[in-house]
């Protein structure tokens, strides 16, 4: 078994009753432009353990690998090679401690479940960053030289799309403020992102930008300049009796819904962050991955069951902190993450939509137990960090699993990235254990991960 010395550094690359509250809702939201698609269907029902609780998901991916000893686990008793320099503050939920520079989130640990015992065995970014967004292995495991291929499993949102598909404008997944990549990666761009072997109509939706940026809209929505809906319906109807659909039928579905979301003042008006109240805007805080969390909720408020909210490119290899650990998290990473998860709980909460959007909290690995003393860094450490999920029936207040004394292993109850993918599927209806066919016919298992049912109250 590995010491907690042996890291990996980014150089080895190796519910029909519709409640009067849900009425009034949607309601409000139609005179701003946005609605609830269906109201989401409602009418279906949750099942046992959350199964189906959750009417959406955002997932939060902290690309790069936070430092679990640094935020959500740390090791107060531990050496100071370890400990490192943070202090612990006390949470809401009695016996969780958690760092100094989560303050925000401390005060809100009543609406999470912290897992302390993620687990796997592979330290590169771009296969692990694929079996987090897909809950299964990547094509090639342990690799930071394969980038995105049609190969890949599919996205966690093309998953859902394809098992429960609906139709409208709103997309059934948005991916933001970019696609993934690491500039030290020799595959650059990390797989699973998209929709892999089911095909590109169940891609994500990709907004690529920044939306606390003053000019920010969303390319690809709204009618070009000098075209009426008169004349896109006219391209609509000259498409059809010609058959210019590469005859494929999943491009005609897909080239409807395009057209659809051009013409939509639904679809505009869910990516029109600049109509949010300023007072809303500052709560999550005007940076761009605020503002992505603010568009996030947003979303599933208008009928995006799955967003992925990646940590932007912030040109300082984001949460991969090799190098200057501890002045990175306190100063550039930690404030704004802490404040606009906190924020994305409240304003979830006020809203009333936090008992049915599965929030998850999590990065692709942890850092290593034992500081790097020649560059006050950590080193990539897979076999032990931690995660967070709130809503949807998620018991808030709950500490799962625990890590041993130094946070370099599991100490019980392991949880794997397909597992919290299951747990996702889960949560959205999807039972982890159904089947949908390849390109080639064959039944594929969705997910072959346990569902952490028991975190649902």
């Amino acid at each position: 078994m590995a010491s907690p010395s042996e890291a990996f550094g980014c150089g080895d690359f190796r519910r029909q009753n519709v409640s009067r509250r849900e009425a009034l809702r949607a309601g409000a939201l139609a005179l701003t432009g946005l609605s609830l698609p269906q109201l989401y269907a409602r009418g279906q029902g949750a099942g046992a353990n959350g199964f189906g609780r959750a009417r959406a998901c955002i997932l939060i991916f902290q690309w790069g690998g936070p430092s679990h000893l640094d935020t959500w686990d740390p090791k107060p008793d531990a050496p100071a090679g370890i400990r490192g320099e943070f202090s612990t503050i006390a949470t809401s939920t009695p016996g969780l401690m958690i760092s100094e520079h989560f303050p925000m989130l401390a005060a809100r640990s009543h609406r999470l479940a912290v897992i302390r015992s993620m687990t796997h065995d592979d330290a590169a970014h771009l296969s692990t960053a694929h079996r987090v967004v897909t809950g299964h292995l990547a094509p090639r495991p342990n690799s930071d030289d394969a980038g995105p291929s049609p190969n890949d499993w599919p996205h966690l949102g093309a998953l859902v799309a394809k098992v429960h598909p609906r139709s409208g404008a709103i997309p059934d997944s948005v991916t933001m403020p970019w696609t993934v990549a690491h500039p030290a990666a020799p595959g650059g761009k990390a797989p699973g992102q998209h929709g892999g072997w089911l095909g590109k109509v169940y891609d994500p939706f990709r907004i690529d930008g920044d939306p606390n940026a003053p000019d920010f809209r969303v390319p690809g929505l709204g009618l070009p300049d000098g075209v009426s809906l008169g004349r896109l319906d006219e391209r609509r109807a000259l498409l059809a009796s010609t058959g210019d659909s590469l005859d494929l039928p999943a491009w005609d579905a897909f080239q409807a819904r395009a057209l659809d979301a051009l013409g939509s003042a639904e679809a505009q008006g869910a990516f029109r962050i600049d109509g949010e109240a300023p007072r809303i805007r500052e709560m999550y805080g005007r940076n761009i991955h605020g503002q992505c969390l603010l568009m996030a909720r947003r979303l599933v408020e208008s009928g995006v069951r799955l967003v992925t909210v990646n940590w932007h490119n912030d040109g300082q290899n984001f949460w991969d902190t090799h190098g200057d650990n501890f002045n990175r998290l306190k100063n550039d990473l930690m404030p704004p993450a802490d404040r606009g998860f906190s924020a994305l709980l409240d304003d979830l909460h006020a809203r009333g939509l936090l008992d049915e959007t599965l929030v998850v909290w999590v990065g692709e690995f942890g850092r290593a137990p034992k500081i790097t003393a020649a560059n006050a860094g950590r080193e990539h450490w897979p076999r032990c960090y931690s995660a967070a999920l709130a809503g949807a029936g998620i018991g808030g207040g709950q500490i799962w699993g625990a890590s041993d004394r130094w946070g370099a292993y599991p100490a019980r109850d392991p949880v794997s990235p397909d597992d919290l993918g299951a747990t996702i599927l889960h949560s959205l209806g999807v039972d982890p254990a159904s089947e949908i066919p390849d390109t080639f016919g064959r039944p594929m298992r969705i997910n072959t991960g346990a569902a952490l049912t028991s975190l649902f109250a």
